[in-house]
């Protein structure tokens, strides 16, 4: 867990994630990366001279009417001393069961995110902390450069003003590698998803396609996320450069 604790203080100092009196929900699927972001942050608590405050809160999707176990997650808060809440919602049956819905991840994604948004509200927290991880960054940068045609990437961090939230990302800079390895040496033990679309989905596709890519050409994912901080989009430029360009525009 060391090097995504170095990777994510890395993360909240670069982007400001994080200040004292936070109170932040953390968003659990069950899945390697929101674990590894939910004892990240956890652990992070004790050294990083940052007052917030953590509640977990995980959606059930209730895939098949069925509700899943996430007893490994509740088990892990506890240890940790950590308030968790699990939200069953009826997602699953609206997306695969009533709209029957041929490409199903955009509009859970959006149900996702608005159940989630109301459960952190309901939890009075005002930031959402997310697990995606570097490897996600890049390609959501790619998916939206060949799929839908346009230059762009979720940001580190971002405000959502008619819920009042912040949302935030403290992983961005930790490789996926790195998440498999520690959640292995850790024997952290993970929910398996019962999505109908798992491991069948474009980003698994893009996933498979810079996979290919960096094997025959090391470095390349590393490029592609190099030109992202490069150019600041969606506020993914360095430090100096959006403090920069913020005095600039005071002046």
């Amino acid at each position: 867990m060391q090097k995504i604790l170095g990777y994510m203080r890395k993360a909240i100092q670069e982007f400001d994630l994080i200040q004292n009196g936070d109170k932040i929900a953390v968003g659990v699927s069950g899945g390697k990366d929101s674990l590894a972001l939910l004892l990240g942050l956890i652990r992070l608590k004790r050294f990083i001279g940052i007052d917030y405050e953590l509640v977990a809160i995980t959606l059930d999707p209730m895939f098949g009417g069925e509700e899943t176990d996430y007893s490994p997650v509740a088990k892990l808060c506890e240890e940790n001393g950590v308030e968790y809440v699990i939200e069953r919602t009826h997602i699953g049956e609206i997306v695969f069961d009533i709209r029957k819905e041929p490409n199903p991840c955009s509009l859970c994604a959006r149900m996702r995110r608005g159940a989630l948004h109301d459960a952190a509200l309901r939890q009075g927290c005002n930031k959402i902390a997310l697990g995606h991880h570097y490897n996600d960054a890049v390609e959501t940068f790619m998916m939206n450069l060949f799929i839908e045609g346009r230059v762009g990437c979720f940001s580190p961090k971002s405000y959502l003003s008619r819920k009042g939230l912040w949302m935030i990302r403290p992983m961005v800079f930790v490789p996926e590698s790195v998440i498999k390895s520690a959640i292995k040496r850790n024997n952290i033990e993970v929910v398996k998803s019962k999505c109908p679309a798992d491991g069948v989905t474009k980003r698994e596709e893009m996933k498979e396609f810079l996979r290919q890519r960096e094997y025959g050409d090391k470095g390349f994912t590393d490029r592609i996320f190099g030109a992202m901080r490069r150019s600041g989009v969606n506020g993914w430029g360095f430090k100096d450069a959006r403090e920069s360009a913020a005095d600039e525009s005071e002046d």
